[in-house]
């Protein structure tokens, strides 16, 4: 009697257990590992063949500009699903969630797509919960699904898109890391025809340039294949390491990595810190970005990253891409 109750509490064990690693364990072929997942609930992921899971706009009719790939930051809290689980990611089917992460993507397609094919994949970007633990086991852990879910869109633009045209890489915040995390991605043969990556308010650190060759920093305003990474502060004691702690930079307005000063709409001045890799400026409050939940803009200037510099990008990216045409003439 006693051997057949413990054979039976083992079978029990291992069907628990059986059940448990197939019904958390989500993997894609060719992508990164992704987490083991029992106290959440996932969404259903993007199909990039369906319309609905992108943002375009053609503002190229002459064909003469770039293809520009660019993925938007973070817009959700942690939620609650409908069989009262928390989830940790943005449902890429719900409505409401497409239309905030639109925001950002329509404003930035604004300016960006001005002589360029403009494309944004909408994908489960990982909560804003998850970075402010600032702990980046945590956010390398959450990111994994949301890093694959980039991959697969860009593998899917990537098969579909003219190679004879150069590529932008842009991101902002979240979609910073992600273009990071996309350098390491692609292949040599794609790599050759970035213009430009753009991390618009993250960081790259040392074990990024040191497992990527793909990740060259750029050092003027019209180098090609290189990477584009800064961050906007008042002060450097308001760097947000988990987010601003890089080992590159470069001033957009002056394209300089040196601590000459830029001039910005006649009254901002914008300087780099080449010591710890920021932008510092004077003449500019950055009021219009309330401070949240005592994480960011405070002290740092982290939602201006985008729009601050537009005008400056917008310029930039066409000084690239038609260096890149020059040199792959």
């Amino acid at each position: 009697m006693t051997n057949n109750k413990s054979w039976y509490i083992a079978k029990l064990f291992l069907l628990f257990m059986a059940t448990l690693f197939s019904s958390c364990t989500v993997r894609r072929n060719d992508a990164m590992p992704l987490p083991m997942i029992s106290v959440e609930t996932l969404p259903l992921p993007p199909d990039y063949y369906d319309a609905t899971m992108w943002y375009t706009q053609d503002g190229d009719p002459q064909g003469t500009g770039a293809d520009i790939f660019y993925i938007v930051s973070t817009w959700e809290q942690d939620w609650m699903a409908n069989d009262g689980r928390t989830c940790h990611y943005a449902d890429v089917w719900n409505e409401k969630h497409r239309e905030r992460m639109g925001r950002e993507i329509k404003g930035v397609a604004a300016y960006m797509s001005d002589g360029n094919r403009f494309y944004a994949p909408y994908y489960r970007h990982t909560t804003i919960d998850g970075w402010m633990t600032q702990n980046e086991d945590i956010i390398n852990s959450r990111t994994r699904l949301s890093m694959n879910d980039v991959f697969t869109a860009f593998d899917h633009f990537q098969q579909q898109r003219d190679k004879s045209r150069p590529l932008i890489l842009a991101g902002f915040s979240q979609g910073g890391k992600a273009v990071v995390e996309l350098l390491k991605h692609i292949s040599d043969e794609t790599y050759s025809q970035v213009a430009a990556a753009y991390v618009l308010g993250y960081k790259v650190t040392e074990a990024d340039t040191a497992s990527c060759r793909h990740i060259r920093p750029a050092q003027g305003a019209d180098d090609t294949g290189v990477t584009i990474c800064y961050n906007t502060v008042k002060h450097v004691r308001y760097i947000k390491p988990i987010i601003a702690k890089s080992c590159i930079s470069i001033n957009p307005v002056n394209w300089r990595t040196d601590n000459t000063p830029a001039t910005l709409h006649d009254t901002i001045t914008v300087t780099l810190s080449p010591k710890h890799h920021v932008l510092v400026v004077k003449g500019y409050s950055g009021s219009e970005y309330r401070p949240f939940r005592n994480f960011i803009n405070v002290g740092d200037i982290h939602s201006c990253e985008p729009w601050l510099y537009s005008h400056c990008l917008q310029q930039n990216i066409t000084v690239r891409a038609r260096q890149w045409r020059k040199t792959n003439k």
